[in-house]
């Protein structure tokens, strides 16, 4: 199945949702659709919205895309594909397949968003649009952050007595039997700790991240004998409700730390983190 889901990942795929999918830009509500389409570019590895130009109460225009950084596009995800992914830190503009760059502007105003017409007949009377140039998405009366849900990506969460240890050139962060495994479509199993199984000193991080399926996080990093390690571990405080069961619990980024399992060093996974 990853390798049929690697192969995937190397074309333009979309299908329609029945949801009513809504946007706000420049405080008004510049998209109201029950048409949408959920569309995965090549390499890309969540979808976007793809819109009716109907169904846009904005004016759309060619637009030239800003000049790109030079260097690399991409994170490897090994166990998923043998080419770089692009995950949602990836501009927008970063294109995967045939089209036309246009802007969405709001008369009067000066909020506009990124949008690309495909090259594809499917797509022929849609607009792709820039999930983080809008103010706010809705599907039905719920509010949507970071971006789309993947209809064939999910979370699963389960209490685990394995033992569980992280460290770090020899010193232990963290050591429970009472962790909770969060699993996640494409990535590796992540352990969230109990706070009072964590054994170094947490300072709170100014970074701050989001994810569509668990919600906001605060982050943190470990105080390690004499040094500093930033942005090494997160907790989702107020989490949304598929991501319940981690409420105030404390996950590391076990890529950069050892992570032994009932006594067995694990290898280090792979991921946009590492």
């Amino acid at each position: 199945m990853r390798d049929v889901m690697g192969q995937l990942l190397q074309k333009l795929r979309y299908e329609p949702t029945v949801k009513r999918i809504r946007a706000t830009l420049g405080g008004k509500t510049v998209v109201d659709t029950t048409r949408a389409m959920l569309v995965w570019e090549p390499r890309r590895v969540v979808p976007g919205y793809a819109v009716p130009i109907e169904d846009i109460r904005a004016e759309i225009s060619v637009r030239t895309p800003a000049p790109l950084k030079d260097g690399p596009v991409g994170f490897m995800l090994s166990d998923l594909s043998k080419i770089p992914v692009f995950d949602p830190r990836i501009p927008f503009d970063v294109r995967s397949t045939q089209g036309e760059p246009v802007e969405v502007r709001v008369a009067g105003m000066d909020a506009a968003a990124s949008g690309f017409r495909a090259r594809d007949a499917g797509l022929a009377d849609y607009v792709i649009l820039a999930f983080g140039d809008f103010d706010s998405w809705l599907e039905e009366d719920v509010e949507i952050i970071s971006h789309p849900h993947d209809p064939y990506g999910r979370i699963d969460i389960r209490g685990t007595s394995r033992h569980v240890q992280l460290m770090l050139d020899g010193h232990i962060l963290a050591d429970t039997t009472r962790a909770r495994m969060l699993f996640e479509t494409n990535l590796p199993a992540r352990y969230y700790l109990p706070i009072e199984d964590v054994v170094v000193p947490l300072e709170t991080s100014p970074t701050r991240s989001m994810c569509s399926y668990k919600g906001r996080a605060t982050w943190y990093s470990a105080i390690i004998g004499d040094r500093r390690v930033d942005d090494i571990a997160w907790q989702y405080e107020h989490p949304l409700s598929d991501a319940a069961d981690v409420q105030d619990y404390v996950a590391f980024l076990d890529e950069r730390l050892d992570l032994v399992l009932d006594g067995e060093q694990q290898r280090r996974a792979v991921t946009p983190w590492s």
